[in-house]
């Protein structure tokens, strides 16, 4: 914990969190003006002195645990558990850039460590995860240890070790085996303290000047290569990526180019954009998911884990094996069926997972039907077409819908033995009240289209006898049911808009503010030319200048040098 103290992060603080307040749309104003607006044609040239902000981040559990398993491989497991980030601009992943490290978070970290270091110097597994064997197992090393340390310590911290500070890891290595008799024993402590270091687990861009453009300031290669990596792979660079920034090679136009293209092509792709799409999707709350047991005993947690797995599956294939049309993943009838799926779909039970595809005429087309956002906007007991609705404008169409007044009546439509039937019924009284009336009119017509399927997302043609009307709009295009929900987003120009709004701020770590208005219409309209493929997007992305580029602003945090 001393080199924690000594870096002054310890605990989050005025040092380290930065702080920022997020502004809501009033239910008065149009939604969709804004974001609704046709990205400008793919003409656009890129803002040439664009840039974003070096940001101070912690890794996520995700991105901690990923980068052990590239490191040592899938077997070295730990589950540290880590307090999950807060939301910001719709993604937890920018929440990591407003967090510091609490001293009980940070004894999580140690757990880890110390398991960690134990499976990889353990007899079973030395031999395969050492880079070199010790001359005497019962003494020190140091040109071992210091060949393991500085392999290891180059991929945990994302760039090459300082020779003194690698000499000081290497000495704690040495005297722990001297003082044990025993070189494994005296190895773990050293790596021990390497996976626990500042340097692991904050990620502190560094950025210098940029000589191809005087007087601009851009990322220096590791900080690139590391940006780079964690977008894409949701992990560290491995060896090749950190040799393209050793060389300098990912600084250059076509040496970055060959990069990203490597790393597109990569499996761990699919690591990567699971991550993006489990939290632009907001997929953590089925961590908190449950449902009524007297009402749903079918729904369990298996259930709810194979949801949130049907449509990331869904995602990839559709996005990445096929390399598809984004706004197709709301009109497909592919998707992917498990044993604990099949019963609430009403369809036989495969032996595993299975693909599937819906028959035509089917009531289930897009991800909007499948389970995981039927269930997990829904209330326990009963669906909501508000909840929906409100997720519909939130997560696909980046339109932030605000809390609803204080002191609401919700009692004519919580009473379970109201006279009252379907779920049109009762939100008609809330539009009958004006304090309520407005953010009503802008999810309820989209929410009531998935009547049709209760809160655990099975389909039903009724609600207490009562037929079920699921017409709406959105928007001023009418639907007469889900199906054609989907379509009407499927058109809908906010939806790839907001796509490429959460993926640029996934990407740089930090909001898309009002000024990054021209980089975003850039984007917008190189996805539209493209087709509205996603590896194509995070090529323009990735390659853009706002990504490698930097605004300068003053540090947020006296800790952004202590880190490195």
């Amino acid at each position: 914990m001393a080199v924690f103290a000594k870096a002054g992060i310890v605990k989050a603080g005025p040092a380290v969190c930065l702080v920022a307040a997020l502004a809501l749309v009033s239910c008065s104003a149009p939604i969709g003006k804004d974001q609704g607006a046709a990205p400008k044609v793919a003409s656009t040239p890129e803002p040439a002195n664009d840039g974003s902000e070096k940001r101070l981040r912690v890794l996520s559990e995700a991105q901690y645990l990923n980068t052990l398993a590239h490191v040592f491989g899938p077997d070295v497991k730990t589950e540290p558990h880590f307090p999950p980030a807060q939301r910001y601009d719709g993604l937890l992943a920018l929440g990591t850039a407003r967090a510091g490290v609490s001293g009980a978070q940070l004894e999580l970290y140690q757990k880890a460590a110390v398991t960690v270091a134990g499976l990889i110097t353990n007899r079973e597994r030395r031999g395969y995860l050492m880079t070199c064997k010790p001359a005497s197992e019962k003494a020190a090393d140091r040109a071992c240890a210091q060949q393991f340390l500085a392999y290891t310590g180059r991929l945990l911290s994302r760039k090459p070790l300082p020779q003194a500070e690698l000499a000081a890891f290497v000495e704690t290595a040495s005297a722990s085996a001297d003082k044990l008799q025993d070189f494994y024993a005296g190895l773990a402590i050293a790596l021990e303290a390497m996976l626990v270091s500042p340097k692991v687990i904050f990620v502190a861009e560094r950025s210098e000047s940029d000589p191809q453009h005087p007087g601009q300031q851009r990322l220096d290669a590791y900080s690139l290569a590391t940006r780079l990596s964690l977008f894409l792979w949701n992990a560290g660079p491995d060896d090749a990526v950190l040799k393209a920034a050793e060389s300098g090679e990912i600084l250059t136009p076509k040496g970055r180019a060959r990069v990203v293209n490597m790393m597109l092509a990569s499996p761990r792709l699919e690591t990567g954009m699971r991550a993006f799409f489990d939290d632009m999707f907001a997929f953590d709350d089925f961590s908190t998911l449950a449902k009524d047991p007297k009402i749903y005993p079918s729904f369990t947690g298996v259930t709810a884990q194979d949801a949130r797995e049907e449509t990331l599956r869904t995602v990839i294939d559709h996005l990445i094996t096929k390399n598809g049309d984004y706004r197709d993943l709301f009109t497909t009838r592919d998707t992917f069926i498990s044993p604990s799926l099949a019963a609430q779909y009403r369809l036989p039970a495969p032996p595993t997972w299975t693909p599937y595809e819906f028959p035509e005429g089917a009531p289930r087309a897009g991800i909007l039907t499948q389970i995981s956002f039927l269930s997990v906007h829904s209330h326990p007991g009963r669906s909501s077409p508000t909840l929906r609705g409100k997720a519909l404008r939130e997560i696909l169409l980046c339109q932030p819908v605000p809390p609803p007044p204080p002191n609401v009546d919700f009692s004519a439509v919580e009473n379970p033995n109201s006279p009252i039937k379907t779920a049109r019924e009762r939100i008609n009284i809330h539009q009958k009240n004006p304090a309520c009336a407005g953010c009503h009119k802008i999810m309820d017509p989209m929410g009531l289209a998935l009547e049709n399927f209760d809160a655990i997302g099975r389909y039903r043609d009724t609600e207490k006898g009562a037929p079920i009307d699921a017409s709406g709009s959105l928007d001023g295009k009418a639907f007469k049911d889900v199906v054609g929900l989907g379509q009407v987003l499927h058109d809908h120009p906010a939806l790839t808009s907001c796509l490429v709004k959460r993926a640029y701020s996934y990407g740089t770590g930090g909001s898309a503010k009002a000024d990054d208005k021209d980089k975003l219409d850039y984007i917008n309209a190189r996805f539209a030319e493209q087709g509205y493929k996603l590896p194509d997007l995070l090529r323009t992305i990735t390659l853009s200048n706002a990504f490698s580029r930097i605004n300068e602003t003053p540090a947020p945090a006296a800790t952004a040098a202590s880190a490195n």
